[in-house]
């Protein structure tokens, strides 16, 4: 990432989650009323994500990561106990760990209104590819070739070109242009036991996070990029799409 593109992206993240926190302050106390009338318990959920990929190595032919590693904060949406008895897994379709106050927020996207802060921080952007867990990270890039490379020299973001473009959980939605190569890229051989991986969702979220990278090597058309997925985002909270 080029360094006019460094500064001019810094100063849009500063101003945008200034402006952001201002819009949405007044929605905290309500959102937390809810989170706590649904199922009693924390407001808020932290958690440690991987930000910036820092290093790539091989040990004993096994490849490790390094990311800067941070800590995420969300509004709650899952019971307390969502993984008591699983252990760090990735969220599905129709989760039953989900509260009903959670879904909402979900589908809305208003469970990351919090990571303005992280955004103010510097640990995330704006705009970036989605925060993933370290350990999940780790083994979706056994599964898919080059997945990490979509945080080498990027800091996550709140939103992004894959979540204004596909599903909450990176789904490709009817009628968008990337459906007439789903064919191609979700479950190939159309293998029962394969249908539905997750590896296939974020095979696709990849594809977008690397066309977001790509535009940020000239600073014009990072501009043009930038701009079109911060006019999209309200867009796509208001019409919930997504789970």
């Amino acid at each position: 990432m080029r360094l006019s593109v460094r500064i001019t992206k810094r100063a849009i993240d500063i101003c945008g989650a200034l402006a952001g926190l201002s819009l949405t302050a007044p929605a905290f106390p309500v959102i937390a009323a809810a989170i706590y009338l649904d199922d009693r318990g924390p407001i808020f959920y932290r958690q440690r994500r991987a930000g910036t990929l820092r290093s790539v190595t091989v040990e004993d032919g096994i490849k490790r990561l390094q990311f800067n590693e941070f800590h995420m904060h969300k509004f709650r949406t899952m019971r307390t106990d969502a993984e008591k008895h699983t252990g760090a897994v990735l969220a599905s379709k129709g989760d039953p760990r989900v509260t009903r106050v959670g879904r909402v927020l979900r589908k809305t996207r208003l469970d990351e209104l919090p990571q303005l802060f992280e955004v103010l921080r510097g640990t995330m952007s704006l705009v970036g590819p989605r925060p993933e867990r370290p350990e999940l990270l780790q083994d979706l890039s056994f599964a898919i070739p080059f997945f990490e490379e979509r945080m080498r020299g990027m800091k996550p973001g709140i939103t992004g070109l894959a979540q204004v473009s596909l599903g909450y959980l990176g789904d490709i939605p009817e009628g968008s242009a990337i459906e007439s190569f789903a064919g191609t890229l979700q479950n190939p051989f159309d293998l029962e036991e394969a249908e539905g991986a997750v590896a296939d969702d974020m095979r696709i979220k990849l594809l977008y996070d690397l066309a977001y990278a790509a535009a940020t090597e000239r600073l014009s058309s990072y501009l043009a990029m930038e701009l079109k997925i911060l006019f999209k985002t309200p867009i796509t909270m208001i019409r919930g799409s997504g789970r």
